[in-house]
Formats: C-alpha cells, sequence, structure tokens
C-alpha cells in the first residue's frame, strides 16, 4: 500500500470512528461499567448479551457475540479494554461475509435501482455514488424516479451537477416506469455505464409501492431482461431495530441485493448494522458517516469493528 492510499485508508477511519463515537461511546461506558477485572462468569456474560441489546445488535446476534468471547476466557479474569477487543474480534467475522464492492463490470449501461422509505437519505446516497463513479472514470445517469416529490428531483439535480451526470426527470407526478423505460432507451444510446434510477418511498400504502416498483422492473426487463443488474436499498441508522423491518419489508416488494447504511454519525444505535448483517446476510455495500460524498465509503467489516468497539485501527 502506498503512503497516499494509507493516508486515505487512515482518513476514513479516523471519520468512521468520529462517526460511529455515539454508538462506540454508549457502548464502551456500559462494558466500563460492567468490567473493572471482573471474572467472566454467567451473570456478567448475562450483563453483557443485555448491554449488547440494548446497543441495537440484537437478541439473536448479541448471543452469538457473547457465546464467541465466552469460549476462551469464561471464569476467567477480564477487563473493560480486553471485553472490548474480544468484541471487535467477535463481530469482525459476523459482517466480513457482507463485506462485498457493487460489482459493475458486465453488459453496458449497469442498471442501478435505488428504493428505501422517505428520509433514509436515498437521493444524496444516489449523488454520492455518482460522483465516486465518476471519479472512477464511469459514465453515469440518474433518473429522478421519485416523481411525487418535486423536493427530491431537485436535490437529485443539485447532486447531478455536482457529479457531473445528467439527470432524466419528468413532471411532478408523471409514471415512473414510463421515466425508468425512456432513461434506459437513452442511456443505451448514450453509451452510459451505470444508470442510477431513484425511487418512491412512501410505505404508508405497502401496495401501492409494491406495485409501481414491480411496473418498473417490467418495463426495465422488457429492454434488458437482467435488468436491474442491482436492487440497492438504503436504510437509515438512526432508526435502530426499525431498520430491521424495511429490509424485510423491501426484500418482500423487490429483489434487494445490496444495502447502504446512512447517518451512522447522528446515532447511538450503530450497532444495528451488525444485526442486520447476521440476520440477512445480505452485501453491505456503503456506509455514510456525514454530509459530504467523501462521508460516503466502502464497508470494510473489520474497520466497522473496531470503530463500533471504540478501538483504533
Amino acid at each position: 500500500m502506498s503512503d497516499t492510499e494509507a493516508e486515505k485508508k487512515t482518513g476514513w477511519f479516523g471519520r468512521l470512528k468520529a462517526g460511529l463515537s455515539r454508538s462506540a461511546g454508549q457502548l464502551g461506558e456500559q462494558i466500563g461499567a460492567l468490567f473493572t477485572k471482573r471474572k467472566l462468569d454467567r451473570e456478567a456474560l448475562d450483563e453483557l448479551e443485555e448491554t449488547l441489546i440494548r446497543a441495537d445488535l440484537g437478541i439473536a446476534t448479541a448471543g452469538k457475540i457473547v457465546a464467541a468471547i465466552a469460549r476462551d476466557r469464561f471464569e476467567k479474569d477480564i477487563s473493560a479494554e480486553e471485553i472490548r477487543i474480544a468484541l471487535a474480534e467477535s463481530v469482525t467475522p459476523l459482517l466480513q461475509p457482507v463485506e462485498q464492492p457493487m460489482d459493475l463490470t458486465g453488459a453496458k449501461p449497469q442498471v442501478i435501482l435505488v428504493v428505501g422509505v422517505n428520509g433514509v437519505g436515498k437521493t444524496t446516497t444516489i449523488g454520492k455514488i455518482a460522483s465516486k463513479l465518476r471519479d472512477d472514470g464511469k459514465r453515469v445517469m440518474l433518473v429522478a424516479g421519485d416523481t411525487f416529490r418535486a423536493a427530491a428531483v431537485e436535490q437529485l439535480k443539485v447532486w447531478g451537477e455536482r457529479a457531473r451526470a445528467p439527470v432524466l426527470a419528468r413532471e411532478t407526478g408523471a409514471d415512473a416506469a414510463g421515466l425508468a423505460f425512456d432513461a434506459l432507451t437513452q442511456a443505451q444510446a448514450d453509451g452510459i455505464d451505470v444508470l442510477m434510477i431513484d425511487t418512491a418511498g412512501r410505505l404508508q400504502n405497502k401496495a401501492d409501492l409494491m406495485a409501481e416498483l414491480a411496473k418498473i422492473v417490467r418495463v426495465l426487463k422488457k429492454q434488458v431482461p437482467d435488468a436491474p443488474h442491482h436492487v440497492l436499498l438504503v436504510l437509515d441508522a438512526t432508526t435502530g431495530q426499525n431498520a430491521i423491518s424495511q429490509v424485510a419489508t423491501f426484500k418482500e416488494i423487490c429483489a434487494v441485493s445490496g444495502l447502504v447504511v446512512t447517518k451512522l454519525d447522528g446515532t447511538a444505535r450503530g450497532g444495528v448494522l451488525v444485526a442486520i448483517a447476521d440476520k440477512f446476510g445480505l452485501p453491505v455495500h456503503y456506509i455514510g458517516v456525514g454530509e459530504q460524498a467523501a462521508d460516503l465509503q466502502p464497508f470494510s467489516a473489520r474497520g466497522f469493528a473496531r470503530a463500533l468497539a471504540g478501538l483504533d485501527q
């Protein structure tokens, strides 16, 4: 690794650790209160498990982590620092299977359908990913498929300008599937590498949303049988355990292929990412810890686990 690459990696880990400071701080305080130098007996393990559950890691996942920590340390004296190191070492293998970058090789354009409830940062995430892809030399086109919210369309246009990516939009209330069809046609004609389609997120009427997304997928498949190549679900970490129900709902609505977890810097509930990874096994392509494009980065299992435990790189 070159010095520049090392600096970039350290810089991102620093932002990640700072972003997860609320999650790590709350978890660290509770672990510190439980363990000064204490025997890791059954009572201590039960209290540690409760602490992990309160940190939004979920009941099943917390049980697995505690069992892993106890395997070599049961009935031995252990400090809070040793618990945090053991926590990171136990969380990392749970996360490693979902540490998968988005594969954009293959047919062009690669079509990415971006889904999620309103307010999770869908439109902003699309803009940030588009910026990264443009920096990598890819030709990107964005589609303002949330046609019911004028603000979402305007926001995507702003991000499109920043990312130097054209944005296709229609009037408020226009048919999103028709727009997607036209966008794919134009992307094919223009030699676009990646076509990213924003969508509505009105979960209060799940049947309507399901019908709309199904229609978008149908019209895309008429042109390209294996499109969309990716269905990216954006989740807001501040919603905690509610993010788990969102994954379940969108898996029912459409074939979710990967996740982006945003707003990890504004919550003490960052542990929910571990619960989601353990429960669903869906690839986590990106995580976000701030407003800037540089604050959205590919997911690192080890980096996340150590930052969550409050440890250095």
